[in-house]
């Protein structure tokens, strides 16, 4: 049965500590197995690659056929329904609409001493962009992280994706064309990770990897960072909506189980200030777990890492909220914009009680790429910043060298670096 906390029990502070602090990560310690994989690809190289593809996907490959080739991709396009191709390009163009307006701009200024600061962006060179394979494929997966690169500008995209048995999900290959992607490899686990953060004869190392994947890959990324950026570590998927007695509790249910069939330790959680309601809404989960395709995982998250809080008054939840900080927000209350002021932690929020978070997962524009366990607290989604860096600029002439320098040199002195000290002070006392 679902977890049922209510703040008016003397014990709720201990169970809603409990609740949080809940490990839901089941994944075995692979670092090991990883980091010997890491190591055996940066010596060997595609040969290396080679074999633990033929190992883990059942798939021979050579140098020539490791790349997928322009006419998979083509024939790729041709397997997909005209709807489905229409909707991916739709929710492409929506998510570069949004994507293109947080490119950040140059920024130069001249202070009171004379001295010329500013800040210079760039994309970074080449991307990873890595995607889970095999016929379980999410082409919006590609398309969030694919587009947001393209938009900032990266001039080398590389797709990786792992095909067991020489399988090749049409959508995902039509979701990377359609993105702009063109250079993709049929490579996958921490081998993949490893060629992208390394490089190899066919495969040129990028600057950062972002993508999901499984244990393997997560842990990998983990590893690599530091030679390449790295998107985030994401864990399970969460989803936490806040909902008062005027909403249809079959609709919030539903929203709460869109997440629930991701896997067996997503989390739903609904809060809520009316007891009565709740019971409305555990009842029409119970209903809509007898219809779904994918209900005995649905069933295990519930079950297992699902919560329903009641409070005394709707004001208290955002304190609750911000603790959490989920991966997804519902706000299905009267007043969402009083409530939003209050928000500070949460990955992406959908406001009303027509928003539903799957709308974000696919269509609406902002990325699904989200933080989660958490992790909400310091950090945000994907976006074009990830692909993108700042150069900070700083010009001195003689005059404002001469009014900031002195100070420089006083601190360069106390902290005993005295050739800080004295290349400021050669330009003030040698002039030319």
């Amino acid at each position: 049965m679902v977890k049922r906390l209510n703040s008016s029990d003397g014990n709720f502070e201990q169970d809603f500590n409990d609740l949080l602090l809940k490990n839901r990560d089941t994944e075995n310690d692979v670092s090991g197995v990883v980091k010997d994989i890491l190591r055996d690809v940066k010596a060997r190289g595609d040969q290396a690659l080679f074999e633990y593809t033929e190992k883990f996907d059942g798939l021979s490959l050579t140098a020539d056929t490791m790349r997928v080739s322009e006419q998979e991709i083509e024939d790729a396009l041709k397997a997909c329904a005209d709807d489905t191709l229409d909707a991916l390009k739709l929710a492409a163009q929506r998510i570069t609409d949004f994507h293109i307006r947080h490119i950040p701009e140059n920024d130069q200024m001249t202070d009171d001493a004379g001295v010329k600061l500013g800040v210079r962006w760039n994309a970074v060179e080449a991307a990873g962009i890595y995607v889970p394979g095999g016929k379980a494929a999410y082409p919006s997966s590609v398309l969030m992280n694919a587009v947001p690169a393209v938009a900032a500008g990266v001039e080398r995209i590389i797709m990786v994706v792992p095909s067991p048995k020489g399988y090749l999900n049409p959508l995902v290959l039509a979701a990377a064309h359609i993105s702009g992607i063109t250079e993709i490899y049929r490579i996958g686990g921490a081998q993949a990770v490893a060629a992208l953060a390394y490089g190899t004869e066919t495969i040129k190392a990028v600057d950062i990897i972002a993508g999901p994947g499984n244990a393997y890959v997560a842990a990998a990324k983990k590893e690599v960072f530091g030679t390449v950026g790295i998107d985030m570590i994401a864990g399970p998927s969460e989803i936490l909506v806040l909902a008062d007695n005027k909403n249809d509790p079959k609709w919030v249910a539903m929203d709460l189980l869109s997440q629930a069939e991701h896997d067996e330790v997503a989390q739903s959680i609904l809060i809520t200030d009316d007891q009565e309601y709740a019971i409305k809404v555990i009842d029409a989960v119970e209903d809509h777990l007898k219809t779904l395709p994918r209900a005995n995982i649905a069933r295990a998250s519930w079950n297992n890492h699902g919560c329903v809080i009641t409070v005394s008054d709707l004001d208290d939840a955002p304190a609750l909220i911000n603790q959490i900080a989920p991966e997804h927000l519902e706000l299905a209350v009267a007043d969402c914009e009083k409530m939003l002021s209050k928000i500070r932690n949460a990955g992406s929020i959908f406001i009303g009680r027509y928003t539903p978070e799957a709308i974000g997962d696919y269509i609406a524009g902002p990325n699904h790429v989200l933080p989660t366990s958490g992790s909400a607290r310091f950090s945000s989604g994907l976006s074009v910043l990830d692909f993108m860096k700042r150069s900070t600029l700083i010009e001195c002439d003689a005059a404002s060298i001469a009014k900031i320098g002195p100070s420089a040199m006083t601190l360069a002195g106390e902290e005993g670096l005295d050739a800080h000290k004295k290349s400021i002070e050669i330009r003030l006392t040698e002039k030319k």
